[in-house]
């Protein structure tokens, strides 16, 4: 509505009319707040958890440089794209996701239920059990046994992620394994390493000082390993180093982002070139999620056939040595 020309107090008017809820609230106390004077910036401020340094930022810049319609296009397409890929990224998850859960459900349902009855079946015969049928046995009673444990510590575990998670030293340890995992390690890198760059690149395209996007990005990045190392990385750039001089000190980032971050400075594109370089992580990521639900669809059906058979065996086995006694 800006780039076509409407007035912003006018664009914000019709924002409020269209939102709902929590969001309608906010556009209008902004409305109220423009027309008093403020900028869309400061007014948006006020609501800084909402909407994050990086917004408030580049619509900072864009009003500075008298762009702030180029600014809010920017604003939209890097929000869409962002969403886009993290769609991508958590519906190929969803799927195997779903198998795990509910094969997890079943086997407790079965092991807490089934399995008691028919071993308490067999007990009663009082011939000796096979092997398998006493793992089985075994197995349930050691899950039934312990089934009041699970509801603790599901309730432990949100309250750790709801609260000593957030720690620093511990979400530090947390962040780090994250990076270290086999499979989702390289993923979760490839998934930051997009973010990062699509978010530099707008904010450098936006007008937003360097230093200051440098700033912005590690506070937004969600890791701390990651805070701390663009933490380290805009002290440099003050001092008068280059980007990818300050990125290469820090073993944080890959080669190749340090290296296409030094190919758009000696070119004057660093904007372009993160973005070129976003593509690439892009890419990358989404292999990755393939690559793993690929593999994890066939180590299902594996667990399962096994399980499943083993779950057979144990149990018409005794059955044969029942009949063989008649």
């Amino acid at each position: 509505m800006v780039e076509a020309g409407l007035p912003l107090t006018d664009s914000l008017e019709i924002l409020e009319r269209q939102e709902s809820g929590k969001l309608k609230f906010i556009v209008k106390e902004t409305l109220v707040a423009i027309q008093g004077g403020t900028s869309l910036s400061n007014a948006l401020e006020i609501y800084k958890e909402v909407f994050g340094d990086i917004y408030i930022s580049s619509l900072r810049a864009g009003e500075a440089a008298g762009v702030l319609d180029k600014v809010l296009l920017e604003l939209s397409d890097n929000l869409e794209k962002k969403e886009e890929f993290f769609g991508k990224v958590k519906g190929a998850m969803i799927y195997p996701i779903i198998i795990v859960v509910g094969m997890i459900g079943v086997i407790f349902i079965v092991m807490t239920f089934v399995i008691p009855k028919l071993t308490g079946l067999y007990k009663e015969f009082g011939t000796e059990m096979p092997l398998p049928t006493r793992i089985l046995m075994f197995i349930s009673d050691f899950i039934v046994e312990v089934a009041f444990v699970f509801p603790i510590l599901i309730v432990a575990g949100f309250v750790f992620f709801k609260f000593y998670a957030k720690k620093p030293n511990i979400k530090a340890k947390i962040d780090r394994l994250k990076l270290k995992l086999p499979i989702i390690g390289p993923l979760n890198e490839a998934t930051l390493m997009t973010d990062i760059s699509r978010t530099l690149a707008m904010l450098i395209s936006t007008g937003v000082p360097l230093i200051d996007g440098v700033q912005i990005i590690g506070r937004s990045t969600g890791n701390v390993l990651f805070e701390k190392a663009f933490k380290r990385v805009s002290e440099r750039v003050e001092k008068g180093f280059s980007l990818s001089d300050a990125m290469r000190e820090q073993i944080v980032f890959p080669d190749i982002l340090v290296e296409m971050v030094a190919t758009g400075e000696q070119t004057g594109k660093l904007d372009k070139t993160l973005g070129n370089i976003s593509h690439y992580f892009e890419v990358e990521a989404e292999q990755r999620v393939k690559t793993l639900t690929s593999a994890i669809e066939p180590l299902i059906m594996i667990v399962l056939g096994v399980g499943v058979g083993f779950l057979v065996f144990a149990v018409i086995m005794p059955i044969y040595s029942l009949t063989s006694q008649f």
